[in-house]
């Protein structure tokens, strides 16, 4: 590691290099169950130029590199299994460029979600992608991540114009341009979205961002069933109602966010909602989208156009892992997902529910059901091997479920090594050609080794 340090130190300062114990335990970890492990390196670069002397130097002495935001990853993405360098891109947090009228942001990969919306409210903009975490842009990017809003204005990827990446060789390349779109060559774009840091590491991202809304309007729906619940948002998206944001949460996680939020909602599966547009239309969208679920048996629906009362139920419904933690002191989160087409999505929600209750473990059905993703929350005693056993094998249930239906292991999380196992089923013979592209553009296999798949 001297070595490494000395090479490093040829560009980078020493406050930029730290082997530091208490930094490194910072580094070894993301925020559920996974295993940690530390870096033997944390570097903290503050420019483009400092993550090409890191790669460089990584590609000299074969050592692996993981890239860091804020560690909010879920399926162990920021964990170095393998040792060598963590780059926290903490420093490179800077909104370089807000382009109103093209409705383009160009930011550093450091910079947060709260940390843009803040700056662009000023400008009536906003940024979509909302997965509840104050996670960093460039972390977005690397997960694909979605959330509450995906129904509406997409995920991540569909939000990324052009991003400056570095490769594993220290070469830095563009992979869009400023265009809203582009018939040119292969789509960069897409291919580096979602890959977790295994192609490269991202130093820039120009981003698409929207006017607020004139006017938002805010509903909690409550049912006697999750059938009831799910097939009323079905019904919603059949209708064509705009709706920007449908959130599930069942039984066993209202009674959590009563507790920390100190709210008194019904303990019955609810939908959290929201509206954006005008406010003739969004009238007219939320009587339609009552009258819909009264058909499905809702059985209370309160709408709120308050700020402070949306922000209340945005709030509760965010803070739900957290109140599962809260509550359960000394037990580990699993935070799994998984989503599937729209058609199968009651079944396999009230699927994963009794294989959950099977379990005896406390845990939560919840998800951005608007768009087929549904996340299973269990609170684990990792000192209990049984229970822990009986964790992994609910989560495998839950995913080759899916799988079966022509779903996916995970909609918006990732699969860094938690679903790692089902790579192959999922894509078949197209995992081979996405081990040959990570061949071709990192031989040495130094970004972020032993995630999304195996490269010798």
């Amino acid at each position: 590691m001297n070595q490494i340090i000395k090479a490093l130190k040829t560009k980078l300062t020493d406050d930029q290099i730290s082997t530091n114990e208490t930094v490194k335990e910072l580094h070894s970890k993301d925020e559920t169950y996974h295993q940690t492990s530390l870096p033997d390196i944390v570097v903290f670069p503050k420019s483009t130029e400092d993550v090409s002397h890191i790669m460089k130097v990584a590609q000299e002495f074969k050592t692996p590199v993981t890239p860091f935001g804020v560690g909010s990853s879920l399926e162990g993405h920021v964990i170095p299994y393998q040792n060598g360098i963590t780059v926290d891109f903490s420093l490179m947090n800077q909104i370089l460029e807000i382009k109103e009228n093209d409705l383009l942001v160009r930011v550093q990969p450091g910079v947060t979600r709260e940390q843009l919306n803040k700056e662009l409210k000023k400008y009536g903009l906003f940024f979509t992608v909302d997965p509840g975490a104050n996670a960093t842009l460039g972390g977005m990017a690397a997960t694909n991540a979605s959330g509450t809003t995906t129904v509406k204005y997409g995920v991540m990827r569909d939000q990324v114009r052009d991003m400056e990446v570095v490769l594993a060789d220290g070469s830095v390349i563009h992979t869009g341009s400023l265009a809203a779109k582009s018939a040119s060559g292969y789509h960069l774009n897409g291919l580096f979205v979602g890959s977790e840091g295994t192609l490269g590491c991202f130093t820039e991202l120009t981003l698409h961002v929207y006017g607020i809304p004139e006017h938002i309007v805010a509903a909690r729906a409550t049912f006697p069933s999750l059938t009831n619940a799910i097939e009323a948002v079905t019904s919603i998206l059949h209708a064509g109602i705009p709706i920007a944001r449908v959130e599930f949460v069942d039984e066993a996680s209202v009674i959590q966010i009563n507790k920390f939020s100190e709210t008194d909602y019904p303990v019955k599966p609810t939908l959290f909602l929201e509206f954006h547009g005008n406010e003739a239309g969004l009238k007219a969208d939320v009587i339609f989208t009552k009258e819909i679920m009264q058909d499905h048996g809702c059985e209370s629906f309160t709408s709120e156009t308050d700020n402070a009362a949306r922000n209340q139920l945005w709030d509760a419904r965010h803070n739900l892992a957290y109140a599962f933690i809260h509550n359960h002191v000394g037990k580990k989160m699993m935070l799994t997902d998984v989503a599937v087409p729209i058609s199968e999505l009651a079944n396999s929600v009230i699927y994963a529910r009794k294989e959950l209750d099977k379990l005896g473990i406390p845990g939560g059905i919840l998800g951005h059901v608007g768009d087929g993703n549904f996340h299973s929350l269990i609170m684990i005693d990792m000192k209990d091997e049984n229970e822990v056993n009986k964790a992994m094998e609910f989560n495998q249930n839950v995913v080759l479920y899916a799988l079966e239906r022509g779903g996916t292991c995970t909609g918006e999380h990732g699969v860094g090594v938690g679903k790692k196992a089902y790579q192959r089923k999922e894509h078949g013979a197209a995992l081979d050609v996405m081990a040959r592209i990570k061949k071709a553009l990192d031989p040495n296999n130094i970004l972020n080794p032993a995630k999304i798949l195996d490269v010798e």
